[in-house]
């Protein structure tokens, strides 16, 4: 069921894309529209790791740190190829995975999460984002990340036509005025929407998920309260210049107040917390074991 709510939200996104196409060239531009989404999504496929990497600067976490065999120990239990691990230079603390399916797949964190937090609570953010790539959830929010980018520049080239008119449409009517405006202001809340849909489910079952495959649900917990304070204490920059690429972090790393909550493509922090307390409460009780070694 969630693959297939995925799909069509993957298909509204598509379509949403293809519209604002529409409304900017008629026929011409819905069918331009539709190509560069197609593009868009192929390019996404192949070179999302690689697109995402280089653009938070990411590098290569050396081969026998502590890291990387934290990482290919958590693999292992998880029956998942070891991902390629990488370190990009940011104090904010934070983390993120990427790839096309498990077999092409990275994870990265944040030189800052590496400060903050205990080995124990990094364990349950890798934990989490295993589970991303398990799922093949690092695709999928990878191609919303594309193609809500490129929604959003459509809507700029919009906003464009519609102060100057210079987009013209079938049988030479301009595409300006007060409809690329509309357009130019609506597409990107829309597209937001579709994100927030896809990424906040998958959140919570990558949490289940990680504190099912560690039985230490207080470890994600401690971890995510620990790095939602340093988020909002510290800016990232690049997610900031790059706003369609914020669903993909274990936490918002995103800052613009209590629109940008409204908005967030997060869960609350707090009710994941919540969530993950209960489950380490009920574990207490029926004495669960950790499979965790």
């Amino acid at each position: 069921m969630n693959t297939l709510r995925t799909g069509i939200l993957m298909a509204a996104l598509t379509g949403l894309f293809v519209a604002v196409g529409w409304g900017l060239g008629g026929t011409m531009g819905m069918l331009i529209a539709l190509a560069v989404a197609a593009v868009s999504n192929a390019m996404a496929y192949w070179h999302s790791d690689k697109m995402v990497l280089a653009l938070y600067g990411a590098t290569p976490a050396p081969a026998g740190g502590e890291l990387v065999h934290l990482v290919a120990r958590l693999a292992e239990l998880a029956q998942l190829p070891a991902p390629q691990v990488y370190v990009c230079d940011s104090p904010q603390p934070n983390a993120f995975a990427t790839g096309r399916d498990p077999r092409h797949a990275a994870l990265c964190v944040t030189s800052g999460l590496l400060g903050l937090v205990s080995r124990e609570e990094l364990a349950g953010v890798v934990a989490h984002e295993l589970s991303h790539i398990k799922h093949r959830d690092t695709l999928i929010m990878t191609l919303v990340a594309t193609l809500a980018g490129a929604v959003s520049m459509l809507a700029n080239l919009a906003l464009f036509a519609g102060l100057f008119g210079t987009v013209r449409g079938e049988r030479g009517s301009s595409a300006g005025g007060p409809g690329a405006i509309l357009i130019a202001l609506l597409a990107p809340i829309a597209a937001l929407l579709v994100q927030m849909a896809i990424s906040r489910s998958r959140e919570f079952e990558a949490d289940r998920e990680a504190a099912a495959l560690l039985g230490r649900p207080h470890w994600l917990a401690s971890a995510l309260a620990h790095i939602s304070a340093g988020a909002q204490e510290i800016s990232n920059p690049v997610a900031e210049r790059h706003p369609a690429t914020a669903h993909l972090f274990i936490v918002m790393p995103l800052h613009a107040g209590a629109l940008s909550n409204l908005f967030s493509s997060h869960p609350s922090t707090a009710e994941r917390i919540a969530r993950l307390t209960r489950m380490a409460a009920g574990r207490s009780a029926s004495h669960a074991s950790s499979p965790w070694r």
